[in-house]
């Protein structure tokens, strides 16, 4: 069976890991990337705290050792259900099962203006870009005579008060504590504002309650201003309008407020649900085909326990991998369908850090909750656990480590100053 995987994420690549050296299998693996990138460290990327390979690893890496597994560094163009194949920017491939795990992106709603000028960090690059904006920024602080304009430089707004926005802004503001005066004396980082914009009314609003309150505490005692309900209607560069009319000066403007499944041309726009996610079934596949699957953030999938979708996280994700192997097994050696395993997501818990000695921890079974040092650490050691490679487990640790000693980030390099819209 020749089985076409697009995108490296969590779930496709653990689908081809699983899939590797099994007999009676053909796996092309594509993505535009020729690594794998750990998704939920970009924030200590865009803060210094950690180099981007160490959250990267070679794709080609990963299956030195491979028989049947090959890497396709490219970019999917169309599906074409009717002749089972993908046209890529540099070939087609034809497959017997197609499995579409290219991801989401930053969602923007639309507003152009917004998208033109905050920064998002779906990706190792977009975190480098946020890092350099960062930095740069504090280096015209330093010549610049109007007050007005100074504060726009210094002032960093985050959007959306979920994982990500919690996590970065926990991290900009310990910057702000430790490290940026001693790189800038000549500024007055008490004058530095790190604003939290939330839509809804709380923080963390997937999580507990204890959780959403928690963290709401923990930013707070950092220093950053949340502020709940509060809605972004427009960003020109320079500042924000909220709906109610408000408006805050800010130089830098970090998304983290949505994200939108990456739906490649070919697919029938009937089955994009909410999200701009493929509706699937029970068992990964997309509904109207036989061979064609959807997993991961892509994947729109209705179950009595989650009537409105699963989250786009990387468990989820995971878990549909190990299913779809499971049942791509069974089809190979053309069992019956009645066989095949259904999905039914096995939720173990969810997580966020705020900073040194402050995350939060919700286990669903048996229902508990962790908050501040305790909660740090089951943070960080299954992260350890998740990033591939052990060197990069040991760089990461050992960066850890050293910023937890010294209160020091070592990482603050501007490589180049990088403009958005060139970028783009």
């Amino acid at each position: 069976m020749k089985v076409v995987i697009v995108g490296a994420g969590f779930g496709g690549l653990r689908l081809a890991r699983k899939l590797n050296n099994k007999p009676g299998f053909d796996i092309i693996l594509v993505d535009k990337f020729n690594y794998h990138q750990f998704q939920p460290l970009f924030y200590q990327v865009a803060t210094a705290g950690l180099d981007a390979s160490n959250i990267s690893f070679p794709l080609r890496k990963v299956f030195h050792t491979s028989k049947n597994v090959r890497i396709r560094l490219a970019e999917l163009k169309q599906v074409l259900p009717a002749e089972n194949k993908i046209i890529t920017d540099t070939e087609e491939v034809n497959y017997d099962a197609l499995v579409l795990a290219t991801g989401a992106d930053t969602n923007f709603f639309g507003n152009r203006q917004i998208a033109g000028h905050a920064f998002p960090m779906k990706s190792t690059v977009e975190a480098l870009q946020l890092r350099y904006r960062l930095l740069q920024n504090f280096e015209k602080a330093l010549t610049v005579t109007d007050s007005e304009e100074l504060q726009r430089l210094m002032n960093i707004v985050v959007v959306g008060g979920g994982p990500t926005g919690v996590e970065v802004s926990g991290a900009l503001a310990e910057m702000r504590k430790y490290v940026l005066p001693k790189d800038y004396p000549e500024l007055d980082f008490s004058k530095m504002n790190i604003y939290l914009l939330e839509g809804a009314g709380k923080t963390l609003a997937a999580m507990s309650e204890k959780s959403s309150i928690q963290s709401q505490q923990y930013l707070e005692k950092l220093g950053v201003t949340v502020m709940t309900n509060a809605l972004v209607k427009d960003y020109d560069g320079k500042n924000v309008l909220l709906n109610n009319g408000e408006q805050i000066v800010a130089g830098t403007m970090i998304w983290a407020a949505g994200i939108k499944g990456n739906v490649p041309d070919g697919v029938d726009k009937s089955l994009i649900a909410r999200g701009n996610r493929i509706t699937t079934d029970r068992y990964c596949r997309v509904a109207g085909y036989n061979n064609i699957y959807a997993i991961g953030d892509l994947a729109y999938m209705e179950t009595p326990k989650y009537i409105t979708g699963h989250p786009q996280v990387a468990p989820v994700a995971m878990q549909q991998a190990d299913l779809l192997a499971g049942n791509l097994k069974l089809i190979e050696r053309k069992s019956n369908p009645e066989q095949q395993y259904e999905f039914e997501y096995k939720d173990k818990g969810s997580m966020a850090t705020v900073g040194r000695n402050l995350a939060v921890v919700d286990v669903p079974k048996p229902k508990l909750h962790f908050g501040g040092f305790l909660a740090w650490m089951i943070w960080m050691g299954l992260h350890l656990m998740l990033i591939l490679g052990v060197k990069n487990r040991f760089f990461v640790f050992s960066n850890w480590l050293y910023n937890y000693i010294t209160y020091d980030q070592n990482l603050r390099l501007i490589f180049k100053e990088f403009d958005k819209q060139e970028a783009k």
